[in-house]
This record gives structure tokens, C-alpha cells and sequence, in this order.
């Protein structure tokens, strides 16, 4: 008799992203959040003028867990820049539900929205190609701010003539520098002193997939 396949604990968590109705509960709870929060923020302000929302791209508003499954079955892929700079010309990810609903309000709103991500700017017309072809509102070059400066640069780039209002992500450096780098206790603690801020003007989106934490070990119960 064959023993059943134990199945790599990388796998699991992609079949999470891509296959469970608990991450897209999730996700639709993320945007569903921002967007009390953006209404909020935007009647609190009398309109939209000179509010901004920045937004990560990838398992914030892009699904690229197709990309990710294949990878799986390539070892070493996963880490491959290559194969994320091929995705990002020639993939078709799709929208994280909710997504679209969001950008237009914010769109219609009058806020302006910026697309912040670590993809690779030499990629940059492909990514404006990707998010153009799902309907998304104010992709312009300017607004569309790819891997370079650190996320914090770019984000005090966009605070020099926009108030941010509200950030979108999936992992806590996109929503502050100090978790660039951090060791995860840092993370933790900083997430401690951050409290106040989630769900409120930062929305952090589901990613199991990847992330700092995937090297950690496991503290398993030892019973007496």
C-alpha cells in the first residue's frame, strides 16, 4: 500500500491562497473595511482633494497564486527572480475580490490612488498593462511607484503634496519603514506599537505564501 503524500508545508499555503473560500471571505472583509474607512475619511475632509490611498499590488489587489503553483513544482523557482520577471510581463493574475469596487469609489471620490510595489520597474509598462487591462483607475506612470527607492522613499514622495488617508498590503512593510529588515520579534513588538493604526488607516490582506515568518521555528505544545 503506498503511503499518502505528505504534502510540503509551502503547498499548503499555497493551496490556501488560491483555492480556499476562507481567503476570499477575508479579502472581501479587507475591502469592505476600507471602504467605511474611506468614506469616513473623505466626508471628514469635504471631499476628495488632495487625499491619497496607496496600495500594494501583488495578494493586495493582484492574485498571482497561479504563478506560485507552478513554481512549486520547480525546485528552486520560487525564488527565482526570473520567473516573477516573466510573471509580471506575461502572467494573467487576476483582481482580489472587492478590489475594483474600491479603486472606482476612490476614483469617484476624488482621491488619488497610488500603486506601490517592490515589482520590478524595468517591468513598469508591463505592470501598467496588467492593472489597465483589469479596469483599474489612474494608471499612469506617475502613480505607479515599482521596486528602486525603499517603500518608505516612496511613500514620503507621495506625502510631500497628497495626505495618505489609507494604506492597503499584505506584509507590514508596506505600511512602515521600520519593518523593512526587522527581525521578527521586531516585527512583533512593532506591530505591538503600531495597535492602533490596523483596521483603521492600514488594512493588511491575507498572505500565507510568503513572508519573513517562513523560516521561523515552531513551538510546539510539550505535554507534562
Amino acid at each position: 500500500m503506498t503511503a499518502p503524500r505528505i504534502p510540503h508545508d509551502h503547498a499548503i499555503a499555497v493551496r490556501y491562497q488560491q483555492a480556499s473560500a476562507e481567503v476570499r471571505a477575508l479579502q472581501r472583509q479587507c475591502y469592505m473595511l476600507a471602504t467605511l474607512r474611506l468614506r469616513a475619511a473623505v466626508d471628514q475632509a469635504g471631499g476628495g482633494a488632495g487625499l491619497a490611498v496607496l496600495s500594494d499590488i501583488d495578494e493586495t489587489i493582484l492574485d498571482n497564486s497561479a504563478v506560485m503553483a507552478m513554481a512549486m513544482g520547480h525546485e528552486g523557482m520560487f525564488q527565482n527572480h526570473d520567473t516573477w520577471k516573466l510573471w509580471e510581463r506575461e502572467g494573467t493574475p487576476h483582481l482580489i475580490p472587492g478590489a475594483a469596487d474600491f479603486f472606482h469609489l476612490a476614483d469617484s471620490l476624488g482621491v488619488t490612488i497610488f500603486y506601490v510595489s517592490d515589482r520590478f520597474e524595468e517591468n513598469k509598462l508591463a505592470t501598467i498593462a496588467t492593472l489597465s487591462r483589469l479596469d483599474l483607475p489612474q494608471v499612469h506612470a506617475a502613480q505607479v511607484l515599482l521596486f528602486g527607492p525603499p517603500k518608505a522613499e516612496r511613500r514620503a514622495q507621495v506625502e510631500r503634496d497628497h495626505r495618505v488617508i489609507l494604506q492597503l498590503g499584505d506584509t507590514l512593510h508596506d505600511f512602515h519603514g521600520a519593518y523593512a529588515g526587522a527581525a521578527l520579534e521586531d516585527q512583533h513588538r512593532l506591530a505591538i506599537d503600531h495597535a492602533d493604526r490596523f483596521g483603521q488607516d492600514w488594512i493588511v490582506f491575507p498572505n500565507a505564501a510568503h513572508g519573513t515568518w517562513m523560516q521561523a521555528e515552531l513551538r510546539p505544545w510539550q505535554p507534562a
